[in-house]
């Protein structure tokens, strides 16, 4: 060994003097990048003085490789919201906690609901950090803007913060997942403001474990905020629900969705179609994250040789979706009855990937459509001239009936579709019943026609005489007309005389003062004392009554009446309306207006004596 300082044999700390002073120091973070290097990324050391060179990047040769690129993010992670300005949809929330930090009235704990995709998750991180805050300076406290360049801010939006726990109830089910949370919640933040707990589809918690949570959930340390995230939230106890303050998430509207996917396509230089972006809006369904993710399948779908340009016919293909203008023709098919064209566009839309299901889906999309632009009086929700004239003119055209008709039946055939084997044959028979009841009136009219014609055909039997359906007295009969006659006697008060000539007496011969009849066998009383009285208190003379022929005799009064109705009911079942009807209903029964339906025997004679 030598006396030099300069001996290779000694380490380098103990060197002095200038050379030790002009050492440059790495820094923490050159420190561990060195470290990361040396375990992950570098090649291995054999020796002390490479392992030294390995720690002290300055030292690095100058053609070392580049950092390999970050790893392609998709847009629904990429375009997080990452303040409560890019929170799209949910102005109300954002106004409650903008208030409630202004006011410092902020509760301890907090519940997000709501479908998948509406922010809850990325809200519980935003109110995270809009409590724990310290600003650009240091020195700022909640606010509603986050400045996210602060320590706080810019750990919890990698996700490393230290006192802001997010646990997924989904794999911590259990009461000893919640112990853990009980005994550290009793500890102070480590250096935020708040210690903040999120919890992650909370309603997969065990019931053991809602009630471990109870008593912490409602009186928390100062220092402790929880905030819960769910899509069931008709699953969590009540107890749980009266101590949180909910928000209600709301589904983000198809317009506003349209107009977040194009600033997004503006951002990643990809140009798209507006009718792309609203099939996308549409099939999205208010969540954000399903369009986002259905945005970039259609970005990696579309055409390189079209510039990668997203095309409404490429996300009609992709999601497996009818043209609007098919849809449109195959409606207009239906409507006029044109069987064998609807059966072709079935089979065409079928052979271009089109589903059945989404076939009816669009069906009913459009009738509904209809629907609305009759009740706001022509203003139609289409995008392209084309079809808002369409169905502007099918809105004007249709009755309010047929439309509605037209819904039941395309529902009743979506459901027969998604639940049948073979969904393509069931589509063509749901079609088909459809195209034969399209022009149909609907049941309102149709009984309306019906008590109409039965209305108009009623008069016409009362008035027809009981002789043959003339005005003239019935054959057989002389002088006088029978029916005038018993309506006299009935008028004169002679009211026992008067119903058995109109239930009992089948005339032959009426002349002044005489009277030739004859009745049914089953009357064997003595009627002509009684006929005799009341005919000549009636007429003032005095009458000869004899039984005659009954062979020669016409029907009585109540039963040429009964004999007329059930003709003229007869006649009304040959009208169109009462087949069609009676076809579709096999068991309906014929009811004349103004009776009280009773249960069918026969009826005796006797009521109307």
């Amino acid at each position: 060994m030598g006396d030099s300082p300069n001996s290779a044999d000694l380490p380098p700390w103990h060197s002095d003097g200038e050379d030790a002073r002009d050492t440059a120091t790495p820094s923490a973070a050159e420190l561990e990048d060195a470290g990361q290097a040396a375990l992950f990324g570098a090649a291995e050391a054999t020796t002390p003085d490479a392992s030294a060179t390995a720690m002290a990047p300055a030292a690095a040769p100058a053609d070392a490789p580049t950092q390999t690129a970050q790893p392609y993010r998709v847009l629904a992670r990429k375009y997080r919201p990452q303040t409560f300005a890019e929170l799209i949809g949910q102005d109300a929330m954002v106004r409650t906690l903008a208030n409630a930090i202004a006011r410092d009235r902020l509760a301890h704990a907090f519940l997000m609901t709501g479908v998948r995709g509406v922010g809850k998750t990325s809200t519980a991180r935003l109110i995270a950090k809009a409590l724990n805050c310290i600003g650009p300076d240091g020195q700022g406290g909640p606010t509603i803007s986050p400045c996210g360049e602060c320590e706080p801010c810019r750990a919890i939006a990698e996700g490393r913060h230290i006192d802001v726990i997010e646990m997924d109830a989904a794999s911590h089910t259990g009461v000893d997942d919640v112990r853990e949370i009980i005994e550290a919640v009793r500890y102070a933040a480590v250096s935020a403001r708040y210690k903040i707990y999120i919890i992650d589809e909370v309603h997969m918690l065990s019931r053991n474990a809602f009630n471990a949570l109870l008593k912490t959930l409602e009186e928390p340390p100062a220092h402790v905020k929880f905030l819960f995230a769910t899509t069931e939230v008709d699953k969590l106890p009540v107890t749980v629900l009266s101590r949180t303050q909910r928000f209600d998430l709301r589904r983000i509207p198809t317009e506003l969705l349209e107009s977040h996917f194009a600033d997004i396509c503006q951002r990643e230089g990809v140009k798209a179609e507006d009718e792309a972006l609203s099939i996308i809006a549409g099939a999205a369904e208010g969540s954000v994250r399903d369009g986002l993710s259905i945005l970039d399948q259609a970005i990696a779908h579309a055409d390189l040789d079209t510039g990668g340009t997203v095309t409404a016919e490429r996300v009609r293909e992709m999601l497996g979706l009818a043209d609007r203008g098919a849809q449109r023709r195959l409606l207009g098919q239906v409507l006029e009855g044109d069987a064998a064209a609807v059966l072709a566009a079935v089979d065409e839309q079928y052979a271009l990937g089109v589903e059945p299901l989404a076939l009816m889906g669009g069906l009913m999309d459009l009738v509904h459509r209809i629907a609305l632009a009759q009740v706001s009086g022509g203003a139609v929700d289409a995008w392209a001239a084309n079809e808002r004239e369409e169905i502007a003119g099918w809105a004007e055209r249709l009755e309010t009936g047929q439309v509605h008709r037209l819904w039941q039946l395309l529902l009743k055939g979506y459901e027969e579709v998604r639940q049948a084997p073979d969904p393509l044959v069931s589509a063509r028979m749901a079609l088909l019943r459809i195209l034969h009841a399209a022009t149909l009136p609907d049941p309102g009219s149709l009984a309306k026609q019906i008590a109409e014609i039965a209305t108009s055909a009623v008069p016409a039997s009362a008035t027809a005489p009981p002789g043959g359906g003339s005005g003239t007295p019935a054959a057989g009969t002389r002088g006088l007309d029978w029916e005038d006659l018993v309506a006299r006697v009935d008028a004169a008060g002679h009211l026992q005389a008067a119903g058995i000539m109109r239930l009992q007496i089948r005339p032959i011969t009426v002349e002044q003062g005489r009277l030739v009849y004859a009745r049914s066998e089953r009357y064997s009383d003595k009627i002509e004392p009684v006929l005799q009285e009341a005919l000549a208190r009636t007429t003032g003379e005095r009458w000869m009554i004899t039984a005659g022929d009954p062979a020669a005799a016409r029907p009585s009064l109540v039963e040429a009446e009964h004999a007329q109705r059930e003709a003229d009911r007869a006649a009304l079942r040959e009208h169109p309306l009462v087949k069609a009807t009676l076809t579709a209903f096999p068991d309906a029964e014929m009811i004349e207006p103004g009776s009280n339906p009773a249960p069918s025997r026969e009826a005796s004679w006797s009521r109307n004596a």
